[in-house]
């Protein structure tokens, strides 16, 4: 005789019926191109504090980048949810692994051996003392190997640019992407979690509770950076995993999709310490609906780009700089920055993130005959996150800062 408890979970997994709209097609969507968009708006959003303009483009609190971000972080949330829950553990690991951290590695080597040495010879004239000053070359990719940005300049470089010290600025949120993921791989462990949406759903309620008493919370971490940022990620990312959870029961319905995007733009607006991250199921249902309907070229469809986008950005960005791009106003800065970044990120996903994914999902495939879970494809996920500072940009180092 089955449990109370059972019985709903059973009436759950049970129903195939929606209350409202029509199931969300996972592969006809246009979520590639919603992600470069916000990948691109990131890359606008630098062109600010790295060519030394204020008053960059904001809203409740946040900046376009940050917002940007956020957008890209409920997006992952309901990707990486998926995965999750249709892989088992270790499949789930290999898959994430597989999809950040080789191209985070590589672009460490890119910018150790190519964009750094650039910018010690044009501040020095020479390349005589560049493996042994400051953070090395080898010392820069051997810190940060962990995902866990420690240092973020070459050899003292990039030097006499606005934003000095630090060469990618944007690979800080890396290391709390993963944080998530690994939450969400401790969670799937629990068949409550797997069966019923309830349990994310509190989960979710419970981090937006935390960011609302953050500042009686932060105390008892002392005050720990990582602490206070992960939890201010979280809400974004658990809000696109109350999404998913939820889909076999809510479909993607035009009404409810503007309600959640109205309701986003008033709890940011007048709640701007917590509203963005409360609004994390509604921005990501929105986001959902958009890519219905949006048109996306199939070119886009079958290749996302916006990972590379993300991770070389900044220091495109900052090596232009070092050259004075930046004071031939800022449409020029932008828009040479951006085509000189589809660059190395075409390259990325063609030679490296595309192949070892398909890699691991042919593995996965050819052990499926032995796996606890089925392993259907899910769709990669770019980890893009929301601002770490006020700028968008991780705490300028000491050295940065005297050099600025």
């Amino acid at each position: 005789m089955s449990t109370p408890l059972e019985a709903m979970l059973g009436n759950y997994r049970a129903a195939d019926s929606l209350w409202i709209g029509k199931p969300f097609d996972a592969r006809n969507n246009s979520l590639n191109l919603i992600r470069l968009v916000f990948a691109v708006a990131v890359l606008v959003h630098h062109a600010w504090p790295l060519s030394g303009t204020e008053n960059s483009p904001s809203f409740a609190g946040d900046t376009l980048g940050g917002w940007a971000v956020a957008g890209f972080f409920v997006i992952s949330g309901y990707l990486i949810t998926h995965s999750r829950f249709t892989h088992s553990l270790g499949d789930y690991l290999v898959h994430r692994i597989a999809r950040i951290v080789p191209a985070f590695i590589v672009c460490l080597i890119v910018v150790a051996a190519v964009f750094a040495p650039i910018g010690y010879a044009k501040a020095n004239g020479t390349l005589d003392g560049f493996f042994g000053t400051g953070t090395t070359p080898f010392n820069y990719v051997f810190t940060n190997l962990g995902l866990r940005m420690n240092a973020y300049d070459v050899a003292g470089t990039p030097a006499a640019v606005p934003y000095a010290g630090v060469w990618n600025g944007s690979l800080w949120s890396i290391y709390f992407e993963f944080c998530c993921y690994i939450i969400v791989a401790f969670i799937g462990l629990f068949a409550l979690v797997r069966k019923s949406p309830w349990p994310i759903t509190v989960l979710f309620v419970l981090s937006v509770a935390a960011n609302v008493a953050m500042t009686r919370i932060a105390p008892y971490a002392q005050g720990n950076y990582d602490f206070t940022m992960l939890m201010h990620l979280l809400p974004f990312f658990l809000g696109g995993s109350v999404v998913y959870v939820w889909k076999h029961r809510i479909g993607i319905h035009w009404l409810p999709a503007v309600l959640s995007l109205a309701a986003a733009a008033v709890l940011t607006a007048f709640f701007p310490t917590w509203g963005g991250g409360a609004s994390g199921a509604f921005i990501a249902y929105g986001l959902l609906w958009i890519s219905l309907w949006l048109p996306s070229p199939q070119l886009v469809k079958k290749n996302d780009v916006s990972y590379g986008i993300y991770i070389y950005a900044f220091p495109v960005q900052q090596l232009l700089a070092l050259y004075g791009l930046h004071e031939r106003g800022l449409p020029a800065y932008i828009i040479i920055a951006g085509v000189l970044t589809f660059l190395p990120a075409i390259c990325s996903w063609i030679w490296l993130e595309r192949p070892i994914m398909r890699t691991v999902r042919r593995a996965g495939k050819a052990a499926a005959p032995h796996a606890a879970v089925p392993q259907p494809s899910a769709g990669p996920a770019a980890p893009l996150m929301p601002a770490a500072t006020a700028d968008g940009f991780p705490e300028k180092p000491a050295a940065a800062a005297a050099q600025a």
